[in-house]
């Protein structure tokens, strides 16, 4: 599964510089595949083809947010994800509408941050 953030966020920004996928993003940013990976040019994603540095619509507009597609729940790099370790509100919770298992999350870790 992935990490949401819930409407309780106070927008403190604690937990986007511990990702290391840079899933998170502030409120209203667009976002890339591209940022804080090693994808970038076209990239294949569920079938399509995306350019992997487009800017992508901002998941929310009001409070942080985390990239489904890009979060792996920190495995393979931390025993737990790090957003949630850090949120002083706990609003970093489990998304119960994306669910992987250990090794498709990895195998996503890996993926985003392929060698060259």
């Amino acid at each position: 599964m992935a990490i949401i953030i819930t409407d309780e966020c106070i927008n403190c920004g604690a937990c986007e510089p511990e990702c290391p996928n840079n899933a998170i993003y502030d409120a209203g940013s667009a976002w890339r595949f591209s940022d804080g990976t090693n994808l970038n040019g076209i990239i294949d994603f569920g079938g399509k083809q995306i350019d992997a540095e487009a800017a992508q619509e901002a998941v929310s507009d009001e409070v942080y947010y985390i990239v489904s597609d890009k979060c792996t729940e920190c495995k393979g790099f931390h025993d737990e994800p790090q957003c949630a370790a850090v949120c002083p509100v706990d609003c970093c919770i489990d998304d119960e509408d994306v669910r992987e298992t250990e090794e498709e999350l990895l195998m996503k870790k890996n993926w985003l941050h392929q060698e060259k």
